[in-house]
């Protein structure tokens, strides 16, 4: 499964790992045809619509999935934060890798993060749950621009596959 992020510096596509990932990224079957998880269903619900990404370091990683714009903000489907769901294959090893951001220890909720480079550092410390597939040219964008409180990245998230 992937999703597109559109954003002001361009679309950027990812594919999850749903099936390494449930929690994460698909499980909770709730009376209905299909499989919701924690962020494709944040997705559908225009959760991440209007976001900014608070938090970006060259060389290192772009933050989002904080309503407030402040990265201390966020909210599950869960009801709170659920657990991580760390598999020893995936690694941060490569640019575009996306990973649930935390603040420690099963502390995942909405916020979210796509590495610039290899973070080996970050392994099994953050879920891994997709890559970038496409849309390099928008990520080496989205690196080169400074946030601050005048000039913030908005994104959406749309078009599932």
């Amino acid at each position: 499964m992937s999703v597109t992020l559109h954003t002001t510096a361009g679309d950027i596509k990812v594919e999850l790992f749903c099936d390494v990932c449930p929690k994460t990224c698909e499980v909770c079957n709730i009376n209905i045809l299909f499989e919701l998880n924690n962020f494709l269903a944040l997705c559908a619900n225009e959760y991440y619509k209007g976001n900014i990404f608070h938090r970006n370091i060259k060389d290192f990683m772009v933050q989002t999935g904080d309503p407030t714009g402040t990265g201390k903000g966020g909210d599950s489907i869960w009801g709170g934060p659920f657990e991580d769901e760390f598999v020893p294959e995936l690694k941060h090893d490569a640019r575009g890798t996306l990973s649930m951001a935390n603040s420690g220890p099963n502390s995942n909720k909405s916020q979210f993060f796509i590495s610039y480079a290899k973070q080996p550092h970050l392994d099994l410390k953050y879920t891994i749950f997709g890559r970038v597939i496409d849309g390099w040219d928008a990520l080496d964008e989205l690196e080169t621009i400074k946030v601050d409180s005048k000039r913030v990245i908005e994104f959406d998230i749309a078009d599932k596959h």
